[in-house]
């Protein structure tokens, strides 16, 4: 299985890649506002970097429930001076985290190769954003939500929520290709904590080997959801051991890509996890 993002390649079955979450944000639910001047963001950007972060996701909108939207402009003027500074000086792929054809635009012209797309249930822009990602042969990750971020923790309903992402992949996929976007472009993404229960984040996690029919890598982000807290009582900044244990799960289950603020930590989790499945089976890691 291979995803092609621009100029870069990645072949599975590999180590786990872990991206690293760069929040050029006043408002994001774990770092708003840490990273928003754009030499933070970007001293943010080499630091997880050097911790082994294979690819950088940068936003400028906060995407958490009930989080006010951003103009194109201003979400421009967060994250373009930290792209145009990171692209001439990393050698890791640079996403951008938008929902707005606009951005993503401009963030592939300024260095990006991913868009990361939350909003890949889109309706009335989806032609413009899939032709853009198309024409620069950029990588898509398309995330299932329900509803919108300002909706969609407002008792999200599924008659069984495996089946239903199941489903939104199976009608999406077809369409991107049909948009242009080659199928070797796509990762899919659950969308943990977007238009969902604490139970349907669960069943998620549970269900994620089904997701594998697709041929296409998934990415998993749960890095300091509300739904840990939810279930464990734990504040933000006390999530990382139960992010972590979800991050050994998805890698277990065969996720290949962890979405992540915590990279350092999240890096040495996963080898682990990776040493103890592939012991004594052939692996193209560097376990001896």
């Amino acid at each position: 299985m291979i995803w092609r993002a621009c100029n870069f390649e990645f072949r599975f079955p590999r180590p786990t890649l872990v991206m690293g979450i760069v929040n050029v944000t006043p408002d994001s639910f774990s770092d708003g506002g840490r990273f928003l001047a754009a030499d933070a963001a970007v001293k943010h950007a080499l630091a997880l970097i050097a911790e082994g972060a294979d690819l950088i996701d940068i936003g400028g909108e906060s995407t958490r429930p009930n989080a006010a939207p951003v103009d194109e402009a201003e979400e421009l003027r967060r994250v373009l001076p930290v792209l145009e500074a990171l692209a001439p000086v990393v050698k890791v792929p640079l996403s951008i985290d938008t929902q707005k054809p606009g951005v993503a635009r401009a963030a592939l012209r300024a260095g990006a190769s991913v868009v990361n797309d939350i909003a890949a249930n889109r309706t009335d822009d989806a032609a413009a954003m899939w032709r853009i990602v198309a024409d620069a042969g950029a990588g898509y990750v398309a995330m299932h939500m329900q509803g919108t971020p300002q909706t969609m923790q407002r008792e999200p309903v599924y008659a069984d929520v495996v089946d239903d992402v199941r489903g939104f992949f199976a009608e999406r996929l077809p369409r991107f290709q049909a948009a242009g976007i080659p199928t070797e472009n796509v990762v899919l993404d659950v969308g943990i904590g977007f238009g969902k229960s604490l139970r349907h984040n669960l069943e998620l996690l549970a269900g994620l080997p089904g997701f594998r029919s697709f041929g296409r890598p998934l990415l998993l982000g749960v890095s300091r959801k509300s739904f840990i807290g939810k279930l464990l009582g734990a504040d933000v900044e006390q999530r990382l051991p139960a992010a972590l244990a979800c991050a050994c799960h998805a890698v277990a289950a065969g996720v290949p890509i962890i979405r992540v603020h915590d990279v350092a930590a999240t890096v040495q989790a996963v080898r682990m996890t990776e040493a103890i499945h592939q012991c004594g089976k052939q692996w193209t890691g560097t376990v001896s």
